[in-house]
């Protein structure tokens, strides 16, 4: 296990961070045992992360020189609060730097952008197997959406459903 970081220190990922922000994805990926999934490159995360029109914004958490988590998040919006709101797409920190409150800081950054930005919530998914994050969230005052089911339409069936039939 990692020592403390002494020196842990959060910034938003620029567009000289792209490998970075790779790595850190194709690690969450292996965790969720998803690595066959990932399918982005440096180019395609820079242009949607730092192009004409950015679709998330990313964090990431240092240790010294040494990348060792990131957050990944978009505004979403809600028509019953008539505000925007903050999607937190992902929250990752390599296995070995856990338990040092790292997540806790990434999130705590997100949350306070929430605040900052006057959004009227924050959400996230999480996987049900994660028993140490659910537990984790939980500890924060986080509530289950136990009555929402997730949905996902991609792949063929996004570009099926989306094409022009006209």
């Amino acid at each position: 296990m990692a020592t403390t970081p002494t020196k842990l220190r959060i910034k938003q990922a620029t567009e000289r961070d792209i490998s970075v922000v790779l790595k850190l994805i194709k690690g969450l990926a292996d965790f969720e045992g998803l690595s066959h999934e990932v399918s982005t490159s440096e180019e395609r995360l820079h242009e949607t992360l730092f192009g004409s029109s950015p679709g998330a914004e990313v964090l990431i958490a240092y240790s010294a020189e040494d990348a060792v988590g990131f957050a990944v998040y978009f505004q979403s919006y809600s028509t019953f609060l008539g505000r925007p709101g903050i999607y937190l797409e992902d929250l990752f920190v390599l296995p070995a730097w856990r338990k040092q409150g790292i997540g806790r800081l990434l999130l705590e950054r997100v949350a306070r952008t929430a605040v900052e930005r006057e959004c009227g919530r924050m959400e996230w998914s999480v996987l049900d197997w994660n028993k140490a994050a659910i537990e984790f969230y939980e500890s924060l005052g986080a509530q289950a959406m136990d009555q929402w089911t997730v949905y996902r339409l991609s792949g063929a069936a996004l570009q099926s459903f989306g094409s022009d039939t006209d």
